[in-house]
């Protein structure tokens, strides 16, 4: 079968679209013919060696998948079923989703929601489906759009497109903050009201700022999760899922003692199962197609190596729809 490869080297890691041997799939109760995977972030780290996100060689690239299952000994799958998975460690520690096939636990898998084509599904990928935690995880701290504003970090890559467009359909004014300030008509077209320069957001913190927003998404981290932290309003939010910008956080207590902020850490990667389903079916019925439509681009899998520098360069816009 056809899979992009990544592979240890004296250098570090080499990666190339070879053949592979289906007999050297990894352990599981279920057998998927894959047709489409995503570009992520966290795609373009493995595949061009930036990070230590691979953590098992010979490793096959992509951390979802859509696809038919072929082959199950899981009690709720059987051949036919049309599945996604995201996570688990899938590109990181088990074989991934850039493959003509994929072998995985039952456990790991979702059903593709009625109505949801497998390229929609792509199309919404890790990334989207994070940013649908990021949601569920503001509504669940009790907050709503009549309290005031939210922001999104990082506003024109994958998680801050669908998270604009889930946000504004919700009833949010919703405030984009990017580094590409060329692509405000398109944050504007998926429900942005406003867009920000991320330069708003890098400067040296303060303890506290001026109060400008009640929720935050943010996928940046470091010093831009603590200016959107220091300039939330009393008692709300930022959810916090991705780290394109560092892992550190040069915030302080201020805005948690002094102003009851809540920084609510996300994780897609190992979500319990039942959140994972409740996130995919409020996508099916939350996100407009027409948004998702406009956000999503498709290409070839033989075209992921070329493309993988360009979205951990922050190059490209919204969500890259990988055909098998």
């Amino acid at each position: 079968m056809k899979a992009i490869v990544i592979e240890k080297t004296e250098a570090g890691t080499s990666t190339a679209l070879k053949d592979f041997p289906q007999s050297e799939l990894m352990e599981g109760d279920v057998t998927v013919r894959v047709s489409h995977s995503t570009l992520n972030y966290k795609d373009g780290l493995a595949v061009t060696g930036k990070a230590p996100v691979v953590r098992r060689f010979p490793m096959i690239a992509g951390i979802d998948f859509a696809g038919i299952v072929e082959q199950s000994d899981h009690p709720e799958f059987k051949p036919g079923d049309a599945v996604i998975l995201n996570g688990w460690g899938l590109g990181e520690t088990h074989l991934g989703g850039y493959a003509e096939m994929a072998r995985v636990k039952g456990d790991w898998l979702v059903r593709l929601p009625e109505g949801m084509t497998p390229a929609q599904a792509m199309a919404i990928g890790t990334a989207g489906y994070t940013a649908m935690l990021c949601v569920m995880a503001l509504e669940q701290h009790g907050l709503t759009p009549d309290q005031g504003p939210v922001v999104v970090t990082g506003a024109a890559g994958g998680v801050g497109s669908v998270a604009i467009a889930l946000l504004a359909r919700a009833g949010w004014e919703v405030i984009a903050s990017t580094g590409r300030v060329s692509e405000a008509d398109y944050l504007k077209g998926l429900g942005a009201t406003s867009v920000i320069d991320r330069e708003e957001l890098s400067q040296k913190p303060r303890p506290l700022g001026k109060e400008r927003w009640i929720a935050g998404v943010d996928s940046v981290g470091s010093t831009t999760l603590a200016n959107v932290l220091s300039m939330t309003r009393y008692g709300g939010a930022v959810a916090a899922c991705g780290l394109a910008g560092g892992m550190d956080l040069p915030s302080s207590v201020a805005p948690f003692i002094l102003r009851g902020v809540a920084l609510l850490g996300v994780d897609s990667v190992m979500c319990p199962i039942a959140r994972r389903r409740a996130a995919w079916t409020r996508l099916a019925h939350d996100l407009d197609a027409g948004a998702l439509e406009a956000m999503a681009t498709t290409i070839g899998l033989d075209e992921v190596i070329d493309r993988a520098p360009d979205i951990v360069a922050g190059k490209i816009r919204g969500r890259v729809i990988v055909t098998i």
